[in-house]
């Protein structure tokens, strides 16, 4: 059988204007209502029965981005950006499986959306590609359903892992601080699968840095005649400053992962043990005092605020669904510290800017008025005797709006919820999950559930 590409111009454009927001929002929410109901849709396979179940070579999978002509060609159709997904891709798989198959979870998020919802996905390999414009690509993408950053080889403390020449780490660094600062109340949330949950943390971090540094820089606001709002924010920069500089994370090993928040191991490192397979999911506990080791107590007690305040769907999920089963891929992990000192450092700046956020709002510090409110921890992975293997398994990202209190959420998540049990990509091993098989399979419904929880802000 030849195989043939699909070119741009074979892209859907007008074939499927059924799909709307509204009819996707309403199956997705359908297809979590119970484990049982029948395809409201249809039950045949969004692919042909014998075609290539690949990217660019058969529908639903021929949008993909390889160069800025093809960018330029989506922002002259935002219908396309507007009713579809937008999946990253750091790599060209997310790992080779048991059977030695390059593994391409990319696909599998295309066809759950389309089956389940008629969502149209749009890739960006920018392990091929490039990161392009961060200014253009970001508005693009977020203007759409979600837009998800897969999984990959790479580790985010090595710049040397990055070994594709079109995409180095600090390209992706770039990418990503963009993006977790575009959270508006007309844009699309994230979810960050994998190496993308731990380029999130990473860049929570570089984002701390630069906000801090920032500050510090600043010598006045045209309306602060009395220099409070300076005082304010500088005593707080000079807090996180001293806070990070402070944190020595330690491994349940009893290795010394880092030293202080310049640390290329501060939000990244080895985790104890390689985890792969089915893993369940525990809700986040954390530390007691007497086992918090180096982690000071305003941290824990400041996420314990977030975690009232804040609803985080897959913790709400574990709690009142069943015990959720995941597949694990990954032998680098966030560390739980670092998370606990960007929540308690988003929190302090966002408290600080409330009363002068109209000073800002005029000025080159404009940007920290688009950091997050905060971040919580949401759960964590066992072995089966009951040993935690990865405390911070999937985090929320809370965006606060100044004006409304309105809140937007972004995910991220180590776990793989597009991968079914058998850990393969769809098209290798025969049929591709039916829409009952999804229905029951966990990490399939919290996809879905992010998706539809996101899409409703």
């Amino acid at each position: 059988m030849t195989k043939n590409r699909l070119s741009r111009a074979d892209w859907r454009i007008s074939s499927d204007t059924y799909s709307t927001f509204e009819s996707a929002h309403i199956l997705l929410g359908y297809f979590l209502a119970d484990r049982t109901s029948e395809n409201p849709i249809s039950d045949e396979h969004p692919f042909p029965p014998n075609g290539i179940l690949e990217w660019e070579y058969n529908e639903p999978l021929e949008k993909v981005i390889n160069s800025r002509k093809d960018l330029d060609f989506l922002l002259a159709h935002p219908d396309l950006l507007h009713n579809s997904i937008t999946i990253i891709e750091p790599w060209d798989h997310v790992v080779f499986n048991h059977l030695g198959e390059s593994v391409r979870a990319s696909k599998n998020i295309a066809y759950i959306a389309q089956k389940v919802a008629t969502i149209n996905s749009i890739l960006l390999p920018v392990w091929s590609t490039g990161i392009m414009d961060p200014d253009v690509v970001i508005p693009a993408i977020t203007s759409g359903y979600a837009v998800i950053i897969e999984g990959g080889d790479p580790s985010t403390y090595d710049p040397s892992t990055w070994s594709m020449p079109a995409c180095p780490r600090e390209d992706m660094f770039k990418l990503i601080d963009k993006l977790l600062i575009s959270r508006s109340p007309d844009s699309a949330p994230a979810i960050f699968i994998c190496v993308g949950h731990q380029l999130a943390a990473e860049c929570h971090i570089r984002l701390i840095r630069r906000a801090v540094k920032e500050i510090m820089a600043m010598t006045s606001f045209p309306a602060d005649a009395s220099r409070l709002a300076l005082k304010i924010l500088k005593d707080v920069a000079t807090l996180i400053e001293t806070m990070g500089a402070s944190l020595h994370i330690k491994k349940q090993d009893g290795r010394t992962a880092a030293n202080g928040w310049n640390d290329n191991h501060f939000a990244v490192t080895k985790n104890e043990s390689i985890e792969i397979g089915d893993r369940n999911l525990l809700p986040y506990q954390a530390p007691e005092r007497e086992k918090a080791l180096n982690i000071p107590l305003e941290l824990i007690h400041a996420h314990a605020l977030t975690a009232d305040a804040h609803d985080g769907v897959i913790d709400t999920m574990i709690q009142y669904e069943r015990e959720i089963s995941i597949s694990m891929f990954h032998q680098d992990e966030v560390n739980e510290e670092a998370i606990l000192f960007a929540n308690w450092a988003y929190r302090n700046i966002h408290d600080a800017i409330v009363p002068y956020r109209h000073m800002l709002a005029g000025s080159s510090l404009s940007w920290l008025l688009q950091l997050p409110d905060s971040i919580e921890i949401l759960c964590s992975t066992a072995e089966k005797n009951g040993e935690i293997v990865t405390e911070c398994s999937a985090t929320c990202i809370n965006y606060k709006d100044f004006e409304t209190k309105k809140i937007r959420r972004s995910f991220t998540c180590q776990f793989h919820p597009e991968l079914l049990s058998d850990l393969r990509a769809v098209g290798w091993g025969g049929q591709p999950p039916s829409y009952a098989k999804l229905k029951k399979d966990d990490g399939a419904r919290l996809l879905v559930r992010l998706l539809y929880e996101g899409m409703q802000e």
